[in-house]
């Protein structure tokens, strides 16, 4: 199936085309060579979730195929993490994503980089085209985010003109993200066992959106402010000869 075909790019000469994945196309299946990109990858979206961001039109994946047809020929990438605001259908398993044959193109792709991949930086366009490439000029993802997760650097790029251009962060070090209407930053701390430099999601209010554990840690010190509200207002009325009983 073929949701349209493309006059060549004046830029690239492309023709490019947007068809579903063949049932013979073997994806690639690379082991992850940094075993922290799983883990970074879930707490981007574990925050997400918590806060009620996601919703059933959505796709939010990782390691995840995004397909097109490149002057015939078939090209899939799997971005580290990606998010697109609105698919035609709702599936319970996806194996890869075309767009505007499934739906909207996606509004931001993120790269992990491990210690020994430089890959995602490929301009290549030769086939098959570098990761680079593919999301500027194929896809022309809007925004295109590259993080270092051992020095917590974090490239983050914008289309203007065709091309990704980097942009710097706010007086807070983050990223406004217009499609998400939240912030994206770098945190450092502990999570599931891993110490170091994470991505994280602020509001536009400046609030973070925290992970589950850091969700029950809110609910247990709001708990123990309210039990040591009540245990000074007893202690008041006793004081006051007042029978607690009576009013609480």
């Amino acid at each position: 199936m073929i949701a349209q075909i493309g006059e060549p790019k004046p830029s690239t000469g492309l023709v490019i085309s947007w068809e579903a994945l063949p049932g013979d196309f073997r994806l690639e299946d690379d082991p992850v060579e940094n075993t922290g990109q799983p883990l970074l990858a879930g707490a981007l979206r574990e925050s997400l979730e918590i806060a009620g961001f996601i919703q059933p039109q959505m796709l939010v994946a990782s390691n995840f195929a995004l397909c097109a047809t490149v002057n015939g020929q078939f090209i899939a990438k799997a971005p580290d993490w990606v998010y697109v605001a609105n698919v035609s259908q709702i599936l319970p398993e996806r194996k890869s994503y075309t767009p505007n044959l499934e739906g909207d193109i996606p509004a931001i792709a993120m790269e992990f980089l491990s210690d020994t991949e430089g890959g995602e930086y490929s301009v290549k366009r030769t086939y098959p085209p570098g990761k680079w490439f593919f999301y500027e000029q194929i896809l022309q993802i809007p925004i295109y985010v590259i993080f270092e997760s051992s020095a917590g650097l974090l490239e983050f790029y914008e289309i203007e003109n065709g091309r990704y251009e980097l942009k710097l962060p706010n007086p807070d070090g983050r990223h406004w993200v217009a499609s998400m209407d939240l912030f994206l930053g770098t945190w450092q701390g502990v999570k599931e066992g891993r110490t170091g430099y994470w991505l994280r999601w602020w509001d536009k209010t400046g609030n973070i959106l925290p992970w589950a554990v850091e969700r029950v840690e809110q609910e247990h010190q709001r708990a123990e402010q309210e039990k040591q509200q009540k245990e000074k207002l007893i202690a008041y009325l006793q004081s006051q000869g007042i029978d607690p009983n009576t009013i609480l």
